[in-house]
C-alpha cells in the first residue's frame, strides 16, 4: 500500500487487512544486556514542538533530531536535541534546541543559554564537525528556511558564523546534514539534504475527503536538489552542487550517510529519497561525483519501486569488510538491507537477514547499527513511528505511535529483541531522531531517541554479560581533526572487524565520533589498523581490550 493510499484509508476510516502486532518472543534467550530508561534520573527534560495548529503543515510530520557531541573537549559525551518552533501568526510557546552538558556522574546540565543556543528557529536535523580544525566541534542545523552554522568558541559558546561563512540567503526545507572530507585535503565540507519546495506561502490544500485539510503525500511538492559546500580553509565555504555532479531538483532527501562503496578509499555519499529513487554518489577523486544508485542496485526495491526512504545507516554487518547500507521506508515497504556483493554492487537482503518482514507494517525513521550487546556483530536499532495521528482509524493498525526495532545480529542473521531489551524501549513512540554514544564511559553504547512533538529519551545500556569492548577516538593532523572517513580494522582470533569515523547518518541525527568494537570475552586485540582520510596507514599490536584509546594521526597512541 502506498502512502496517498493508506492516508486515504486512514481518514475514511476504511477497513484494512489485519496484521499482527507483535511475534511470540524468540527461545533464545535475553539479549545479554538491558537498557535503563535514565531521562528523568540524567535531568533530560527536552520536549519537541512541532508547531502544529490545525493548519497540516507538511514539516509537522517529520521532526526532529538530535546528537552526541563532546562540545567543550573532556571526553565526555554530551547531548544536543533539534527543536521547531510555533508557527508565525499562531505562537503559543517559546521553544528552542537545547544542549546538555555530561556532568561524568549519569546526569546532564542544560547549558543552551549559557552556550548561546538559545534562539528559536524550525530545526529539522543537525551535522556535527570541527570544520575549522581547532579542536571543538561546530554545529550546522538544518531548518526549514535557513539553516545555520554555529561556531564552537572553545571556551563552552557558540556564535553564528552563517553569514560570514557563506552559507547565507539560502532558504529551503533542509532536513539532514553530513560533514564530510570529499577531497581529502584535511578540511571538512559540507553536504546538505533539502526535501520538497515547500514553505508556508506555498503550502498546497490537500484532502482526503474534499473537505477537511489534511498532511500532504511529498508528491504535492517539487522535489528539491541537495546541496555541497566546499570548505575553502578560511572559515568560508564555496558552493559546488551545479559542478560536483550531484545537482538533482527531483530529489526529496531525508538521509544520507557517508561510506566507500567501491573501497578505493575515497568517501562516497548515500542519499535516503522519499518517493524518489536512492542515490548512491560516486567520487571520481577530482572533486566531482557521479550518480550509480542503479547500477549499485540500491536506487529502488527487489521489484523495482522506488520507496519512502527516511533514515540510513552503514556497517559492516558480517564481518567481511564490505558497506551494508540499512534504508528505513514508509508501512508496507518494509527496512531495505543492502549489502554489497562486490565492490560497488548491492543485494537487498532484508528477508533472508530477518530485518524484512517484522519491519514491513512499521513506519522507520531513524536506524543505528551499533554492537550493543559486543559480541562482535553489529546490531540494528530502528525507530519508528506514523507521520498522522489518524491512522488509528485503520482496523488492525500498528498506530500514530509504534514500537521501535532492536535487531539483535548473530553473523548476519537477525532478530528483534526489543520487547526483551526492559527500560520500556518497546513502548509505542512517534519515533524520529536516533544516536548511539557511551554516555558514561563504561565501554558500551546507549541510546538516545526522539519523538514527534514529544519528549527525547534516553537509553542506558547496562551489560548482563562478561562480554567486553575496546574503543577508538581518532584526532587527524594532516587529515581533518575529527578523521572523518577514517576506517579502523582490528583482528582478534581470526575475525577482522571494521568501522568507519562517519558524521551524519540516521535521521536527522549524529551518533559519536568515537568508534566502538566488541569482542566478546577477549582480553586482547592482537591487531588494529587505522586507515586515515589522507592515505597513511598505522598499525598497533596487542592492545588489551576494556579500554578507550586515543590515537592522534602520525604520533599513534597517546594513552596506551
Amino acid at each position: 500500500m502506498n502512502r496517498r493510499e493508506f492516508l486515504r484509508r486512514s481518514a475514511l476510516g476504511a477497513a484494512g487487512a489485519t496484521v499482527t502486532l507483535e511475534q511470540l518472543l524468540s527461545a533464545q534467550g535475553g539479549p545479554g544486556f538491558r537498557l535503563v530508561d535514565v531521562t528523568r534520573s540524567a535531568g533530560i527534560t527536552f520536549r519537541h514542538n512541532n508547531g502544529a495548529y490545525g493548519g497540516k503543515f507538511l514539516p509537522e510530520t517529520l521532526g526532529s533530531g538530535c546528537a552526541f557531541l563532546d562540545y567543550d573537549a573532556d571526553g565526555w559525551q554530551d547531548i544536543l536535541l533539534i527543536n521547531g518552533m510555533d508557527w508565525p501568526g499562531h505562537r503559543r510557546q517559546r521553544s528552542t534546541l537545547a544542549l546538555y552538558r555530561n556532568n561524568r556522574n549519569g546526569t546532564f546540565t542544560d547549558v543552551t543559554k549559557a552556550a548561546g543556543l538559545d534562539i528559536e528557529m524550525y530545526g529539522m536535523g543537525v551535522a556535527v564537525g570541527d570544520f575549522d580544525n581547532d579542536g571543538f566541534p561546530d554545529l550546522y542545523i538544518t531548518c526549514v528556511g535557513q539553516s545555520r552554522l554555529f561556531r564552537n568558541t572553545g571556551k563552552g559558546t557558540f556564535v553564528d558564523v552563517t553569514a560570514a561563512a557563506g552559507l547565507g540567503k539560502r532558504e529551503a526545507f533542509s532536513t539532514s546534514a553530513m560533514w564530510v572530507d570529499i577531497d581529502r585535503d584535511g578540511r571538512l565540507d559540507l553536504f546538505v539534504c533539502n526535501y520538497v519546495r515547500w514553505s508556508p506561502d506555498r503550502d498546497v490544500f490537500c484532502s482526503l475527503d474534499g473537505r477537511q485539510k489534511s498532511y500532504c503525500t511529498p508528491e504535492a511538492y517539487r522535489g528539491e536538489t541537495c546541496w555541497l559546500f566546499r570548505n575553502r580553509g578560511n572559515g568560508t565555504f564555496e558552493d559546488i552542487t551545479a559542478t560536483c555532479g550531484i545537482f538533482d531538483s527531483g530529489s526529496k532527501a531525508l538521509g544520507v550517510a557517508l561510506l566507500d562503496d567501491d573501497q578505493d578509499g575515497w568517501p562516497d555519499i548515500f542519499v535516503a529519497n522519499d518517493t524518489e529513487p536512492n542515490k548512491l554518489y560516486r567520487n571520481l577523486k577530482n572533486g566531482r561525483f557521479r550518480e550509480v544508485g542503479l547500477a549499485a542496485g540500491i536506487a529502488l526495491s527487489a521489484d523495482g519501486k522506488a520507496r519512502a526512504g527516511m533514515g540510513v545507516d552503514v556497517a559492516d554487518i558480517d564481518n567481511s569488510g564490505r558497506p551494508v547500507i540499512a534504508v528505513t521506508n514508509f508501512e508496507g515497504e518494509m527496512v531495505g538491507l543492502y549489502r554489497a556483493e562486490q565492490a560497488g554492487r548491492f543485494r537487498d537482503v532484508a528477508l533472508a537477514s530477518g530485518v524484512g518482514q517484522p519491519s514491513k507494517n512499521r513506519l522507520g525513521f531513524g536506524c543505528v547499527f551499533a554492537d550493543l550487546d559486543l559480541d562482535g556483530d553489529v546490531d540494528l536499532i530502528v525507530a519508528n513511528g506514523h507521520i498522522d495521528d489518524t491512522v488509528r482509524n485503520i482496523p488492525g493498525n500498528v498506530g500514530y505511535a509504534q514500537p521501535p526495532h532492536l535487531f539483535l545480529n548473530d553473523r548476519g542473521a537477525f532478530r528483534d529483541v526489543a520487547a526483551q531489551a526492559g527500560g520500556g524501549f518497546e513502548q509505542p513512540r512517534v519515533g524520529r531522531g536516533l544516536a548511539v554514544a557511551d554516555i558514561d564511559n563504561d565501554g558500551d553504547l546507549d541510546i538516545l531517541l526522539t519523538t514527534n512533538n514529544g519528549p527525547a529519551v534516553l537509553f542506558r545500556n547496562d551489560r548482563q554479560s562478561a562480554n567486553q569492548s575496546v574503543r577508538f577516538k581518532l584526532t587527524g593532523t594532516v587529515s581533518n581533526r575529527d578523521a572523518i572517513g577514517a576506517t579502523v580494522r582490528i583482528t582478534h582470533g581470526g575475525i577482522t572487524q571494521s568501522r568507519m569515523v562517519r558524521g551524519g547518518s540516521s535521521y536527522l541525527s549524529q551518533s559519536e565520533l568515537p568508534v566502538t568494537f566488541g569482542v566478546g570475552h577477549r582480553d586482547v586485540v592482537e591487531r588494529a589498523v587505522v586507515s586515515w582520510p589522507n592515505g597513511r596507514v598505522e598499525e598497533f599490536r596487542n592492545l588489551a581490550t576494556g579500554k578507550r584509546y586515543d590515537v592522534v594521526e602520525g604520533k599513534g597512541l597517546v594513552n596506551r
